[in-house]
């Protein structure tokens, strides 16, 4: 019996994507698989070797923060032979409720415009759009695009259920 040969994803860059197309569906699925379980354990080496950093380097990487009077951002050291750069990024996020009363403040006791300080951005729940009565659905449609992110496609066997 006469087993064709795998692809293998490291392969994949150098096809021409007419041939891949032309795969059997099953070849497909394969790859599919393969690129999946590699992108779990590539995830999972990932984390590893980041911990790793993170205890060798982490508690040199705070002082050197605090030396320099900052709690976030990057920073650089030498370990023997080479430089390390540690960048600890900064996530600000904001209490949207407080931030309201704050923009009322500015508008209603300051006589200001918040806009110069805040940036305001409404957002709609689709689930909610989608069980509201027609009569506010209309209401709101003018204000509404569907936009599409990239498709995905999974491939599952027959067999394989």
């Amino acid at each position: 019996m006469n087993i064709p040969r795998r692809i293998h994803p490291s392969e994949l860059p150098e096809m021409d994507i007419d041939d891949i197309v032309s795969l059997p569906v099953e070849e497909l699925a394969a790859l599919q698989e393969d690129v999946n379980k590699w992108r779990i354990e590539t995830n999972q080496w990932k984390g590893i070797v980041e911990s790793a950093l993170e205890i060798r380097f982490g508690q040199r990487a705070r002082g050197v923060r605090a030396y320099c009077g900052k709690i976030t951002g990057t920073v650089h050291f030498d370990d023997g032979p080479v430089t390390i750069t540690a960048n600890l990024p900064k996530r600000v996020k904001w209490d949207q409720w407080k931030l309201a009363s704050i923009t009322e403040t500015i508008r209603n006791e300051w006589g200001e415009d918040p806009a110069q300080y805040v940036k305001t951005e409404l957002k709609v729940s689709e689930s909610a759009y989608t069980s509201w009565p027609d009569v506010i659905r209309k209401l709101f449609e003018p204000a509404r695009t569907l936009e599409t992110g990239k498709a995905s496609y999974r491939i599952e066997l027959k067999g394989d259920r």
